[in-house]
């Protein structure tokens, strides 16, 4: 066991109140999420735990201190940046930064981490999880950083469109109209990243393209970054159609979420029968995020866990 103290500058009565939390909630949600025992007396701090998890529990309660200078600390800023801390690995995230011309992005946990790693390092990518666990914004992110480095020459943003039966041509306005729900999660995030007129010029110089899953039978798509998002929402042929659309040059990011099939038969998602078939193939990553990967408010990360076991329990 390893034990450290600390004192933290300025003794801010204030601060220190906000940084633990009414009734010390704060620091008892950090030792619910570290190996560690938190003591403390004003602004003097004793942290007992293993090595590594007291390390990163002092540089959390540094950093959510300075929060504490300029806005109160909410549930929501703890848990953020206990994503960050729980890795325990300060020296290899700092490294891994997309900068993006909006934001800069790090990955928030080992999760993301490994995720960032191997899209990095394969042409093929599942990011398999629930919703709010990151899978799509840094899969947007990693398309937008290789565009940027001109490791490839367009970003290509599929989703199947199963709310509509996959019959684009009864809904109202050109291609884009048409899928433009579908879509929604990746603009925003495109947009977020890139700023609307770029992403905007993107489009219309086709850099960025955007098609329904039933659009890409017969194509063979080089030198492009592809994000398949919702893809529990495929059958089984369209996730072979669409694996083996890959060409020379080209990365592929697929995202979903195997417990919210809208599928008739949810035995035929493509994402649960590939994850099952190629998850053993060299030059295939596959990244499972679970609940405590959830970077939304905390109680989203609660509430999949719970229906999570409740699905077991069947």
């Amino acid at each position: 066991m390893d034990v450290r103290q600390f004192v933290l500058e300025p003794n801010d009565a204030r601060r220190l109140a906000s940084l633990c939390g009414r009734q010390d909630t704060h620091l008892r949600l950090i030792e619910s999420r570290l190996p560690v025992t938190i003591r403390n007396r004003g602004n003097q701090f004793e942290i007992e735990g293993e090595g590594d998890a007291t390390k990163a529990c002092v540089r959390l309660l540094d950093q959510l201190y300075r929060e504490t200078r300029d806005s109160e600390l909410t549930d929501d800023t703890v848990h953020l940046h206990l994503q960050e801390a729980s890795t325990y690995q300060e020296d290899a995230q700092a490294l891994v930064v997309i900068d993006t011309p909006k934001l800069k992005i790090k990955p928030r946990g080992q999760n993301q981490l490994g995720y960032i790693n191997a899209i990095a390092a394969h042409d093929v990518n599942f990011g398999i999880g629930p919703a709010g666990t990151g899978k799509t914004w840094l899969a947007v992110a990693c398309a937008v950083d290789a565009l940027r480095r001109d490791q490839v020459e367009r970003i290509i943003l599929v989703r199947p469109a199963v709310e509509a039966g996959e019959r684009l041509g009864f809904l109202p306005g050109d291609l884009a109209q048409k899928i433009d729900p579908y879509l929604r999660p990746l603009y925003d995030a495109l947009y977020e990243m890139l700023g609307f007129d770029k992403v905007t010029k993107l489009l219309e110089r086709q850099v960025i393209e955007i098609a329904p899953l039933a659009y890409m039978r017969g194509r063979t798509l080089n030198h492009s970054f592809i994000i398949l998002d919702e893809s529990q929402n495929t059958t089984r042929e369209q996730m072979k159609m669409f694996l083996t659309r890959l060409g020379f040059g080209s990365t592929a990011v697929i995202t979903g979420d195997p417990s919210q099939i809208d599928l008739p038969r949810k035995s035929d998602s493509g994402l649960t029968h590939a994850c099952r078939v190629l998850d053993s193939v060299r030059g295939i990553s596959m990244t499972r995020f679970n609940y405590k990967d959830v970077v939304r408010h905390p109680l989203v990360g609660r509430i999949v866990d719970a229906y999570d076991r409740a699905q077991d329990d069947h």
